[in-house]
């Protein structure tokens, strides 16, 4: 039996981790959570979201793993609507309409970081 026990963290690809720590702290109210050397002259740089959950490692590029990804990740939200005109306010690239919310599919919408990586915020359920 496996000992695993919760998700801890999710690699996202990023040009330049100082602007992708800019982003993720200024834009989403992360934190900073880890930033130490990493390997040969690497930095091992980690946000998260300050109700707790997975961290979000912001990683550079490697072969085909490239920024403008994709990265289906869902961020969980009290409030997808409040939070889409936050962060369309703070010039961030959403899209222009949520979706969902009819009972069915829950009220959610995507985003895109500095680097055009796709991140989706859905109503928590």
């Amino acid at each position: 039996m496996s000992r695993i026990t919760q998700v801890g963290r999710v690699m996202v690809p990023v040009a330049d981790q100082d602007a992708a720590i800019a982003f993720y702290t200024d834009k989403l109210g992360f934190s900073l959570a880890a930033d130490v050397p990493f390997g040969d002259g690497e930095r091992w740089v980690e946000v998260a979201p300050p109700g707790g959950g997975a961290a979000l490692a912001l990683v550079p590029p490697r072969g085909d793993y490239q920024p403008g990804r994709m990265t289906g990740i869902a961020l969980e939200s009290a409030d997808p609507r409040a939070d889409h005109e936050e962060l369309a306010a703070k010039g961030v690239d959403v899209d222009a309409e949520l979706m969902g919310g009819d009972g069915t599919v829950p009220l959610l919408f995507f985003f895109r970081d500095h680097d055009a990586n796709h991140l989706m915020v859905v109503e928590a359920q």
